[in-house]
């Protein structure tokens, strides 16, 4: 961490440059002596990511942005928002705490916070810039977050653990087992020091393999920002044995859209034809998997077994988007041509056999208007095309 960056200079000169090619600004070499173009297009390049996803720390003067991969990791703070708002009590620790989002947070919501980070540059910057932040509640320590639990005879009232998804070869996994730290092989020894454990996973992580993977599994969070998964988040609480709750939340610009269910509680979908409405659920619903839940907790008929689009005959609010029908037809390329005429449409395969890019390459389609072509299969198992229009 090169302290000098932070002096006004530098940071009015970083400030000055956001919007600058940063090939450019290379090629003309640093204005400060002791400190390189290199780093300082580093933290132009890293603070210009965080604009969006991390507007407090974009927002405040003097912070000190680790490198893009770090914030690329990281959480946003509307996720790590989430996360704070399902821990309780006087006491967690952040043992792979990284640049420092979730442990900010979680120390708005818990009276100590120990924020713990095996690497050294980013542990000394998450502390730096929690206290710019004016984060006084937060304990940080430089070293490895199992070892740390492992050493003091310290229990919290949670653990948080957001396991680092490169192995020792620097390789992208995604099973619990090979992340760092192996969540599974440390189970016992987390339980001994707490009750309660926060467990953020990859989003392409399989849900039934992980709760295989773990135990005392108590609920699963899905959250989605606009339609995509951004993090899976499981819940351990120590000799839980009941039924697993699964709350998926989906943050629109307009609003936020929920979804809860029970997993593995037997739920049975009813089926119809095509009704007056078209409902396709969220991303984090169809990561979830509660395609029978949706029907039956909402009343609404599935399509088909594998398509997961639901119909009514009456408009009801709904956990994604929704479609009022114009037409129904078969896989007819000529009677298509004629119900688009602008050429342009949205295309969505549910249960179907080609892909969009074949259907765009056989129907001279484009992409765009405001036509919604949903390719799917029926009831009776026959390929249909519902033309829509949102609503």
């Amino acid at each position: 961490m090169n302290t000098i960056i932070l002096n006004k200079e530098v940071q009015d000169f970083i400030n000055s440059n956001l919007k600058s090619d940063s090939t450019k600004l290379i090629l003309k070499g640093s204005p400060f002596s002791l400190v390189s173009i290199q780093e300082i297009a580093e933290q132009i390049i890293a603070k210009n990511k965080c604009k969006i996803k991390l507007p407090t720390w974009y927002n405040t003067s003097g912070i000190y942005f680790s490198n893009k991969l770090n914030i690329e990791q990281t959480s946003s703070e509307i996720t790590a928002n989430y996360k704070a708002n399902l821990v309780f009590g006087n006491s967690i620790i952040d043992i792979t705490g990284g640049f420092g989002v979730d442990t900010y947070y979680f120390s708005q919501k818990v009276k100590n916070v120990t924020h713990c980070e095996i690497n050294e540059e980013l542990s000394s910057i998450a502390s730096y810039n929690l206290k710019q932040l004016n984060s006084k509640n937060i304990k940080t320590i430089n070293g490895d977050g199992i070892d740390y639990l492992k050493n003091n005879t310290h229990k919290y009232d949670w653990i948080y653990i957001d396991p680092s998804r490169r192995n020792e070869l620097k390789n992208k996994v995604f099973l619990l087992q090979d992340c760092l730290p192996n969540v599974p092989e440390n189970i016992d020894l987390l339980f001994q020091k707490s009750k309660n454990i926060l467990l953020k996973a990859s989003p392409i992580l399989d849900i039934k393999s992980a709760i295989n993977e773990l135990k005392f599994v108590k609920e699963i969070h899905i959250i989605a920002i606009e339609n995509e998964v951004k993090e899976l988040l499981f819940i351990l609480e120590k000799n839980y044995t009941q039924i697993i709750d699964i709350k998926t939340v989906n943050f629109k610009k307009t609003n936020t859209q929920y979804f809860n269910f029970n997993l593995f509680k037997e739920s049975f979908a009813s089926y119809s034809e095509p009704k007056k409405y078209i409902y396709e659920p969220n991303a984090a619903i169809l990561k979830a998997g509660g395609f029978n839940q949706i029907s039956t907790k909402l009343k609404i008929n599935k399509l088909h077994v594998h398509s997961h689009l639901y119909t009514s005959d009456n408009l009801i609010e709904f956990p994604g988007r929704r479609f009022k029908i114009k037409h129904i037809i078969s896989y007819d390329k000529k009677q298509l041509k004629k119900l688009i005429p602008s050429k342009k449409a949205n295309i969505t395969t549910r249960n179907f056999p080609e892909t969009v890019a074949e259907i765009r390459k056989k129907t001279k389609l484009k992409e765009g208007g405001n036509q919604y072509l949903f390719f799917t299969t029926n009831l009776n198992n026959k390929h249909i095309i519902l033309i829509c229009e949102k609503v």
